[in-house]
């Protein structure tokens, strides 16, 4: 083959990668990254056209700080200068020790109150969850009930996709349907009450029913699983803080533990340092990840009560049963400190309540747009809802050529932006998003447009 016949970098990537949620296909919509700095991202159409986007997605909600930041860059250097990895059985190292001290302290800070003393480094996410999820089961079996061995989750939840924690996401909606015979036969309540709709009534109304479920399978049920007041794959659902109060509750009435996954809101993002703040309820049990590096490395965390880790470890098994060949990787946490002194600086909540006021005003004129059910913002997360499916392909090409790079699902297009963004990055991003919606949603005429949604704000 000559040199003019070899496919390009993205002729070779359909030839051999799958991607995520995607079909091996010659056809798969792909643009080459080139260089990424601050909130922009170059890309590289197959054609060889370059566009210059704003990121609204903070690489899958993860690079809260941006591309290519000094400190976190300097970081990543100054532990590769003395090793990149060590096994974690038998050993230890600074950078994994300072990193479990700090989330300590930075959970007990932003409660105002002592909880979660024990911390267990995972891979990701979604390993996190499945660490959690058997912390609850060997609790309670320690704690002389071999019968919990199953959860109480929410409708409308996402905990990711490894098996276990597919097996705590929605049921019929969770984009794991494809596995029925596999998933773990777990119990789900209805998801909580929109926070932009939500009443007293209403919050009662959810709450009864959630405790009569818990009564029915109490002797059976190890924990509540839930992400707090924002449901983000499941459907970018913002609910009342309350709720996690309801639920704190439930749990200690029937002796269950309760889990909270802040992999998607933690470090903040949704304008409380831990989603759990909103309420001032502390769970047995959080996972974090995503932003946990600043999106550098793969990295994330369980953390539990003292309470949990003595009854475990007091248990049969004599010990937590999990353990990651790359847990607490010394680059990761080294990475993960440097996130933690930006976040530590306290800049972040200015940053973030800017960028919530610009994502209201900036995603108001969506709702002009007869294909749009809904507006919703909370911290920096900003969700056009459509009334039907969004065409992605389309959707995300039309975004790219206003200048903002978007990864719409569902009836969904949003946005969750790095916190560095200044009021113009956010505004072209609304801008974009808005104009790209219109541009293949919408059908009806201008003078025929009228506003079907309502905007809500929880932030």
């Amino acid at each position: 083959m000559t040199d003019a016949a070899q496919p390009g970098l993205i002729g070779r990537d359909r030839g051999r990668l799958w991607h995520p949620y995607a079909p091996a296909s010659p056809d798969l919509q792909l643009w080459e990254v080139e260089t990424a700095e601050g909130v922009r991202l170059r890309l590289r159409s197959e054609d060889g056209t370059r566009h210059d986007v704003v990121d609204a997605m903070s690489s899958w909600w993860s690079v809260i700080h941006g591309y290519r930041h000094p400190v976190l860059d300097s970081a990543a250097r100054g532990q590769l200068d003395r090793f990149s990895h060590v096994m974690f059985g038998g050993l230890t190292h600074a950078p994994a020790v300072e990193l479990a001290e700090r989330l300590v302290d930075m959970v007990s800070a932003a409660s105002g109150q002592p909880g979660l003393e024990r911390v267990f480094l995972a891979d990701s996410g979604s390993v996190s969850v499945e660490v959690a999820l058997k912390l609850a089961v060997q609790f309670q079996t320690a704690s002389g009930r071999p019968r919990r061995q199953r959860f109480l989750s929410i409708r409308g939840g996402y905990h990711g996709d490894t098996f276990a924690a597919m097996g705590v996401c929605d049921p019929v909606d969770g984009m794991h349907s494809a596995f029925p015979g596999l998933l773990a036969g777990n119990v789900f309540a209805p998801r909580p009450p929109a926070a932009a709709s939500a009443t007293p009534e209403t919050v009662l109304a959810w709450a009864a029913g959630v405790g009569d479920i818990a009564a029915a399978h109490s002797g059976e049920l190890a924990a509540i699983i839930v992400e707090p007041v924002l449901q983000g794959a499941g459907g970018m659902h913002v609910y009342p803080a309350e709720c996690l109060t309801v639920l704190r509750q439930i749990a200690d009435r029937h002796g269950m533990l309760l889990i909270f996954d802040e992999v998607a809101t933690g470090f903040g993002r949704t304008g409380e340092l831990f989603a759990a703040d909103h309420a001032g309820v502390v769970p047995d049990i959080m996972c974090v990840g995503k932003a946990l590096t600043g999106g550098y490395l793969t990295l994330a965390a369980t953390l539990c009560t003292a309470e949990v880790a003595a009854t475990v470890s007091s248990g049969s098994a004599g010990a937590l049963l999990h353990g990651p060949t790359f847990m607490g990787n010394p680059l990761a946490c080294a990475v993960a400190n440097a996130s933690l002194d930006i976040i530590g600086d306290g800049g972040w909540q200015a940053d973030v309540a800017r960028i919530n006021a610009d994502l209201v005003s900036g995603l108001a004129p969506a709702l002009e747009l007869a294909a749009v059910r809904e507006v919703r913002t909370i911290g920096a997360v900003g969700v056009i809802e459509l009334h039907d499916a969004v065409d992605v392909p389309a959707v995300t090409a039309a975004a790219i050529r206003h200048g903002v790079w978007v990864r719409p699902f569902r009836n969904l297009v949003y946005t969750m932006p790095p916190y560095i963004s200044t009021t113009v990055d956010v505004d072209r991003i609304t801008a974009g998003m808005t104009a790209a919606v219109a541009e293949v949603h919408e059908r009806v005429p201008a003078w025929q447009r009228v506003a079907t949604g309502s905007a809500g704000t929880a932030a």
